[in-house]
């Protein structure tokens, strides 16, 4: 049995992923060219995610109710975050589209993106292709948004973020 060297940021991004494939046949390719990540990266993604008991033994059902479990109490320490300098990207954790509606705040928060278009403090992605990876699905960046909320967000922002990921990890 290979060892468990731990989580990397890419791996919660990989099963929310793996979550929100519609058909059962899917492919970890599919995954890969959806994420902008080598067919590598999603095997050694999966087979660590399968060692920390968030997938099963197919690599194919994620254990929602671990990974929601894992997101509310662990993501914020093993994953942690500082907003960095003003730059400009696209926006994440409350200034998500969807966030933004629902708190005003003094700053933005962007993932430094050459396809992005506001300013903002820069938080550092899972992984560097999450920026490319968003454009093309629009529930991943939704998700992703409200995992930012968690590494870097406020209890009552962390509330709507929960929602929002129990509505999406959950059902």
């Amino acid at each position: 049995m290979k060892s468990h060297n731990g989580m990397r940021p890419q791996d919660i991004v990989v099963l929310l992923k793996v979550l929100k494939i519609p058909e059962p046949n899917w492919q970890y390719r599919d995954v890969a060219i959806a994420l902008k990540l080598s067919l590598s990266e999603i095997s050694e993604s999966l087979q660590r995610s399968h060692i920390a008991g968030l997938i099963d033994d197919t690599k194919k059902k994620v254990y929602r109710e671990n990974l929601m479990e894992f997101i509310e109490h662990g993501l914020h320490y093993v994953f942690p975050v500082l907003p960095g300098t003003m730059v400009t990207g696209i926006p994440t954790a409350h200034s998500h589209p969807f966030f933004k509606k629902k708190f005003k705040a003094e700053f933005q928060y962007v993932w430094d993106a050459d396809k992005g278009d506001e300013r903002g403090l820069a938080i550092t992605p899972l992984y560097k292709n999450v920026a490319e990876a968003v454009l093309i699905d629009e529930t991943l960046y939704l998700l992703l948004a409200a995992i930012d909320i968690y590494r870097v967000g406020r209890v009552r922002e962390l509330k709507v973020a929960k929602e929002v990921l129990e509505q999406h990890i959950l059902s």
